[in-house]
């Protein structure tokens, strides 16, 4: 306890969801809608990042599990009229069923395969959707009959509880024993093995953690969008956004993920006056960030303030 109230990573946390909790007193219904999509990032790039930063594998394919809980839990109350709560727990579920499926076979390739069968699990999933387009509403989407709530201030404050619980758990699980495993293998993996460590089942433990909340976090979005589509939960151009969100913002950092998720929601949204020079802009912002600090936004706060 006595080392965590030392930290600087904790004070900027606090400090950061004190600001938030209070934006709802100042921001416009529109804006605090901007911020609710991005908390959701948040939690995506949070989970891309506890198996990126720490197991040192790169899922090219974040949206796969996004997609599985978004659209399991839609189907369900589109198709049965299932209540919310029992529709996230579906969409938890079909995520990390999916996740294990894909992560067992998977994680005993080597090099750059690993990436490479997430992103076809992606396209494969996109084409699934279209082929049975009558359950799935196909490329035009679907919508649910239920949602979080129409108040923009309960949607904000819903999302907002949604990331602070999933960081704390994610951070609680860097700082343990599985998350020092989940390094090791990472920087190391046959010295891990040698040391008597399963990389490969903590590597999929890790994996099946980032699908439970990346299907959640799926699956909380279109219940507050009202809709699931492919646009939105699944294209590629989503997990693209997610990757460089978790690398903006800090690898390994967990936090860093969210406030880099944050800030690119943000940014497009005030940039948006530029036209096709907004996307444009924001990706120059981001590779200067990446290029120049390699630890990304939380990394470079962190070592300044330690350097005063």
């Amino acid at each position: 306890m006595h080392a965590l109230l030392k930290s600087r990573l904790f004070w900027i946390s606090i400090g950061a969801v004190a600001v938030a909790a209070l934006l709802p007193l100042w921001l416009s219904a529109y804006l605090l809608g901007v911020l609710t999509g991005a908390y959701y990032f948040g939690v995506f790039a949070m989970s891309w990042d506890l198996l990126f930063g720490f197991a040192g594998e790169v899922n090219f394919g974040p949206t796969f599990l996004i997609g599985l809980g978004a659209y399991s839990a839609a189907i369900l109350n589109n198709q049965f009229h299932l209540p919310i709560p029992l529709c996230l727990v579906a969409a938890a579920a079909t995520a990390l069923v999916g996740g294990v499926l894909l992560a067992v076979p998977a994680l005993r390739l080597r090099g750059p395969y690993f990436g490479l069968v997430t992103l076809v699990a992606v396209l494969l999933l996109q084409n699934a959707i279209v082929i049975f387009a009558r359950f799935t509403g196909g490329e035009i989407g679907m919508t649910v009959f239920n949602v979080l709530s129409i108040d923009a201030v309960t949607n904000y404050y819903y999302a907002l509880a949604f990331l602070i619980v999933c960081a704390v758990i994610l951070a609680r699980i860097a700082s343990s024993a599985l998350g020092l495993i989940l390094q090791a293998s990472g920087q190391d993996p046959i010295e891990a093995a040698v040391l008597g460590f399963n990389v490969t089942k903590h590597k999929v433990a890790a994996f099946c953690i980032s699908a439970i909340l990346s299907g959640l976090a799926g699956a909380m979005l279109i219940f507050y969008m009202g809709a699931a589509s492919v646009d939105t939960v699944i294209d590629i151009g989503i997990g693209v956004q997610i990757i460089i969100a978790a690398i903006l913002g800090g690898r390994r950092t967990i936090i860093g993920a969210a406030f880099g998720a944050v800030f690119l929601i943000v940014a497009s949204e005030f940039l948006r006056p530029l036209g096709q020079l907004n996307t444009f802009v924001v990706a120059a912002v981001a590779l200067a960030v990446i290029l120049l600090f390699p630890d990304g936004m939380l990394g470079l706060a962190l070592r300044v303030r330690g350097s005063k």
